[in-house]
């Protein structure tokens, strides 16, 4: 091959390499910008003063006077919103009964959902026993999208065969034209802000807080907590049989038929689908060895630890085969046992490559979901504490995101808590693999030194 047509394959292969770069940055932040602008919404956004009555009474948080000055000056607003709903009753008590009147009923029962979602129970409403029915709109976008759907009833025409239903909006205000009740839509309209008082807020709670109504409202401390124990659990498992085990493979296992079938399964295993090994806790750690009495977080780090055990070992072995032999050649020539090589001449050569593995494997872990929905994980529940991990499930970020985005009733409503969650196990993930480049550095750097 002459100098030229080299030249030009280096230069066709540097581009494509640069291209898939560029490529894969890209597609990382179609995904990142999205959750990141969503999630962040869920600590940065413009609460109501729903918002600060809820964390007043559940958590002790904010200024009661101040409060009360705000709920004060809203009353004055609201009352006239209620005057114009009770004028409105009075009238539908004196129509006479027929269509008219059912007509009326049926569309003013929209009408008084709509409005207890924004302000709350309404006067003579029965003292909700949810959470979620005790408050008004605590976020101003929410707030927002509650007053289109008063002002307006959402429609479908359908007179085209040959296209889809189109949406348009018809004025709900037409609907009660020439009753009292008129008067409640522009005044809801232009009044509005007034009732809510919505300003800035900075929501740290939401790190801090546990879950309120099933994450209507409050935090996710608990299902942090909850990653937290089972990742670390799965690492005080895996890691330490994982290092071993590499340690028999290079330095002691011959190569027969014994280490072969050890060798492919292993291999295997880290083919194995997660849910395969959500199944196998179940039936394994519960069931037969009885760890606990049903999910446990025990169990759950158990059924994690082998699911990464695979992805441990084989990165301790290629760390310690990274190692170069004239480092075991000169402890053993100078007189040292083996075993006492491998532990203070081989695994400190080889821990960078072995502590990278580990927390990248504690990565996987923590953003694990199959493993734990049948071994650990709960949709709801509260922050637990060392001694219950052995007994206790958890709820844990992974489960959560999947449950909230899919299985809850309210999916719509709590968008800003799913992208929160999403965003706080990426950061989780970032950070431990972050943590492992700098580790990894640290100790590269100690050991050149």
């Amino acid at each position: 091959m002459d100098l030229g047509t080299r030249k030009i394959l280096d230069r066709s292969f540097t581009a494509v390499g640069v291209t898939s770069i560029l490529l894969m940055a890209m597609a990382l932040l179609v995904v990142i910008v999205p959750i990141f602008s969503n999630g962040i919404g869920a600590i940065f956004f413009k609460g109501t003063i729903e918002h600060r009555k809820l964390q007043y009474n559940e958590f002790r948080k904010g200024n009661p006077d101040v409060l009360q000055q705000q709920i004060t000056e809203t009353d004055s607003y609201r009352n006239n919103a209620f005057s114009i709903v009770e004028a409105f009753e009075a009238e539908m008590e004196g129509m006479e009964p027929g269509e008219k009147k059912k007509e009326y009923a049926s569309q003013y029962t929209s009408v008084r959902k709509i409005l207890a979602h924004l302000l709350g129970p309404l006067p003579g409403d029965m003292e909700p026993i949810l959470l979620r029915y005790q408050y008004g709109a605590t976020r101003w976008e929410k707030a927002e999208e509650a007053l289109h759907e008063l002002m307006f009833v959402t429609k479908w025409d359908y007179s085209d065969p040959t296209k889809m239903a189109t949406q348009y909006f018809v004025p709900r205000a037409d609907e009660f034209a020439g009753t009292a009740l008129a008067d409640l839509f522009p005044y809801m309209e232009n009044n509005l802000e007034k009732m809510l008082l919505p300003e800035q807020t900075f929501y740290w709670g939401f790190i801090t807080e546990r879950s309120l109504d099933a994450h209507i409202f409050g935090g996710i401390w608990a299902e942090i907590q909850g990653t937290f124990f089972l990742a670390v659990g799965a690492m005080l498992f895996a890691f330490p049989l994982g290092v071993i085990a590499a340690i028999y493979f290079t330095e002691y296992a011959k190569d027969n038929f014994f280490t072969s079938i050890l060798r492919s399964a292993n291999s295997t295993l880290a083919g194995v689908p997660s849910i395969v090994f959500g199944l196998f806790g179940l039936a394994f750690f519960i069931n037969t060895m009885k760890v606990s009495e049903s999910k446990s977080v025990l169990a759950g780090s158990l059924t994690l630890a082998i699911m990464i055990l695979p992805t441990i070992i084989r990165a301790a072995e290629e760390a310690i085969l990274a190692v170069p032999k004239t480092y075991k050649e000169a402890s053993l020539g100078l007189g040292s046992t083996k075993w006492r090589t491998i532990v203070t001449v081989i695994l400190p050569a080889a821990l960078p490559g072995i502590i990278t593995g580990g927390i990248i494997s504690l990565g996987r872990a923590a953003g694990e979901t199959a493993p734990i929905i049948f071994t650990a994980a709960v949709s709801v529940g509260a922050t637990i504490g060392l001694a219950d991990v052995f007994n206790s499930p958890t709820p844990a970020l992974s489960w959560n995101i999947y449950n909230l985005a899919s299985e809850h009733e309210a999916a719509n409503e709590i968008r800003h808590v799913q992208y929160g969650m999403v965003l706080a196990l990426i950061s989780i993930v970032l950070l431990l693999n972050l943590s492992a480049i700098l580790l990894r550095a640290r100790i590269s750097q100690k050991l050149k030194g």
